[in-house]
Parts: structure tokens; sequence; C-alpha cells
């Protein structure tokens, strides 16, 4: 969400915007109904003036007088409840539209029309090269008796996953890094629920649109969130901090569920794509200062390399385009790791900047060193999620006798073993 003030002085930017991001926002539909709302406020404004200088009539007024005076007053408060009414109605209308309206891209950002838009601007390693043919995650975990998918299909339904053994080991090791890493960073360490309201939701710019990805319990009118980035962007929600606590940096922790609708038949199999799963996020609040927002969004994005790197894993960073990019980001960054039996790099990471447009949907804000209250800016991108880092981590891994060897970082936390 943008400032109304900046959208009518720069209404040719937010058509620009919407359409490079795809979004569906008539402008001047959202033009026209914030001109509905101003005019009903003027009148609002009018007739409680009328109303005031009217009861001011009574004062010295004859009996007569005073009759017509009580009479126009009562004509005067129906006038005002009827608009109330239509003043509510256009307040929602033009809430609706806001909503909808993007962030607009950096303009260093790549202008495209989706993910094929995207652009590799850096990798790192090289690309595995095996001297026998190698198996797949699934074959894999299989093999070892690693995992259930098929069982586990019967219980919890299609695009479930059970890990086992020493996967179960992995798998939390792998988080326990991530979180290791982030805390020596500085980032404050925080475990997060998986459930949350439909404003936290709104205020991260999941809804209105995208609520068909998110499981809803109707009884308890509550949300599964797919990033602890819900729950953690809501958190300071309606508080005015000081400009001395930011930037705030988090390392939320939480499991995560997202319904995946749309994907049936495409990257499901095995551990790609499932409901339910494990995130390490980094999610940072600072002040609105885009040199500063831009540093940490490198800060952000290098982290999660310095993952991918400690755990030898071949990927590549890619720009994102305006058109994969999201409607409320400024600039985005994903990082890509490579998947072997699929000869492709898979996303692992999303590394976002959002200025202050979650700030004004969540109303985050700080006062800075002059008394000013402004919008914080909010950024966000995965430390680790798992299982899905573990598809290139099993592959890129793999050994011709079926076993997996660990990276020279991770072999303290998983018990000094050089292979699985």
């Amino acid at each position: 969400m943008l400032d109304i003030k900046f959208i009518r002085e720069n209404p040719e930017a937010i058509k620009k915007a919407a359409q490079q991001k795809r979004v569906g926002l008539n402008v001047d539909e959202l033009l026209q109904a914030d001109k509905n709302l101003l005019e009903l406020k003027r009148k609002n404004q009018a007739l409680n003036e009328e109303k005031n200088a009217n009861a001011k009539k009574m004062k010295g007024a004859s009996a007569e007088e005073r009759e017509a005076i009580i009479k126009r007053g009562r004509e005067i408060g129906q006038e005002i409840d009827a608009l109330k009414d239509q003043t509510e109605a256009a307040e929602k209308a033009l809430q609706a539209l806001m909503y909808l309206v993007p962030m607009i891209p950096d303009p260093t950002s790549p202008v495209g029309p989706d993910e094929s838009g995207n652009v590799p601007v850096k990798t790192w390693g090289v690309k595995p090269e095996f001297k026998f043919q190698p198996k797949d995650h699934v074959e894999i975990l299989q093999a070892r008796g690693w995992a259930e998918f098929e069982r586990i299909a019967a219980v919890a339904g299609s695009r479930s996953y059970s890990l086992k053994a020493e996967m179960v080991i992995l798998e939390n090791t792998l988080l326990r890094y991530g979180l290791e890493k982030l805390a020596a960073k500085g980032f404050t360490l925080i475990s997060v629920p998986a459930m949350a309201r439909e404003a936290a939701f709104v205020g991260t710019g999941h809804f209105p649109t995208g609520k068909d990805q998110v499981y809803y319990l109707p009884d308890d009118d509550i949300y599964l969130a797919g990033t602890a980035e819900v729950p953690l962007n809501a958190l300071h929600s309606g508080e005015i901090l000081s400009e001395d606590q930011l930037p705030i940096l988090y390392g939320g922790v939480s499991p995560c569920f997202r319904r995946e609708a749309g994907s049936a038949g495409r990257d499901v199999r095995g551990l790609i794509r499932v409901h339910q799963f494990n995130k390490v996020e980094q999610y940072i609040l600072c002040k609105n200062d885009p040199t500063e927002s831009s540093k940490l969004h490198k800060l952000l994005l290098e982290t999660s390399e310095e993952i991918l790197q400690d755990f030898e894993l071949h990927y590549q960073v890619v720009e994102v385009c305006t058109g994969d990019m999201g409607a409320g980001k400024f600039k985005m960054f994903d990082i890509e790791t490579w998947v072997p039996s699929e000869k492709l790099y898979r996303e692992t990471h999303s590394c976002s900047n959002l200025h202050d447009w979650q700030a004004r949907r969540t109303n985050l804000r700080y006062r800075d060193k002059e008394g000013t209250v402004k919008y914080v800016h909010t950024l966000n991108n995965t430390a680790i999620a798992t299982p899905r880092i573990l598809v290139p981590f099993l592959e890129q891994h793999q050994t011709e006798d079926g076993k997996i060897r660990i990276p020279q970082k991770l072999r303290q936390w998983i018990g000094g073993k050089e292979l699985l």
C-alpha cells in the first residue's frame, strides 16, 4: 500500500507499476473512489458545521424560532446519519482498491512478464560431476529407508512426507545451523506460531489475493501461515518504535503450511511442493531510508549465500524481474540451488526489500530523532527451509555407494560423521 497523496500526484507511475507487475488494479477507479470519499467527507463536515451553527441560534430565539431551529436540527441529524452509511461503504470500496496498489519497483530491476525475465547475476561453486548414474532425491531416500511417502500419504494425504532415522537428524541439523548463523550475525532468534489472524496476512500482502494458497480453520477464524514473515510483520503493529531501536533483526523459526493450489501434477515429486515444512526466516524492520534498507537487503542475501556455501552447494543468484516479484516488492533476488537429477536450478531462497509498502498496511512506525513519526522499511529472506533444501543437498552430495557426504562445516553438528 502507498500513500494516497502520492497516488493522487503520480497516477501514471502507479499505472506503470501495475502493468509491469501484472496487478489487476484500475487506477482511475481508485482515484474516483478517492474523490467520492472526499466529497462525502466534505458534505459531512458542512452538515456538522451547519448543525453547530443551528444550535447556537437557540440562544435568545423566540418560541416560534426555536421550533424551526429544532426541526432543522432533526433534519441535519438525519442527513448526517444517512451520510454515515454512505461514507463507510465508500471507505471500504477505497480500502479494497488501496490493498491492490503495488510498490513502484526499483528502476534498476529488470522488466519482464514472469520468471523467464529473471536475470542471473552470480554463480557460486561448480555443478557436481558424477562418474556414476546419479539418483534423484526420492531414490536416495527410499534406498536407505530414510523416508515414507506412500504410507504417510494414506495418513495425511498427497504431498505429505515423513523423514526417518538419520534424515531426521540431518533436517534438524540444517535448521539449527541456520539459527546459529543468524544468532552469530546479531539476529534475535524468535519462535512464532504457525497460526495468524486475517489482519496479519493483509499486512504482509498475502491477502486479499493469495487466499487460495492458505489453510483456513473456520471454527477458530484463523489461518495457517506459510512463513514466519506473517506473524513477525504483525508483531509490532500499532506501536511507535524509537529510531534507536532500529534496525530490528529477527530470525524467526516456525512450522509452515501452504496449500500449493493450482500446482497439481507439476513439481510435486517427493519433497518438492509439500504442504507442511519448516523454515528459519530472516526478517528486518529498519528506518525509512533507502540507503539503509539497501544495505540490509545485501546483508540478508549474503547471509543465505554463506549458509549455502557452508553446505558446499552449487547455486546461482538471480535478480527477479517486475512481473515475477509480486506487488509489494521494491527489489528482489532469488537464490536457486542446482538439482542434478533435473539438470536445473530450483528456488530455495527469496530475498525481498519492500520499503514501507508492508509497514503502511500493518501500521509499523517509529519516531525519528527529529520527532517525526514515519513508517519503517521491512525486508525478508529465507535462511533455510526444509525439506526443500534436502533435494539439492542429497543429490549434490551423493556417493556411488548411495551414501551422503557431509560438508566439513556440518560434521561437528552431526556427530563428526563424514558420510551418512
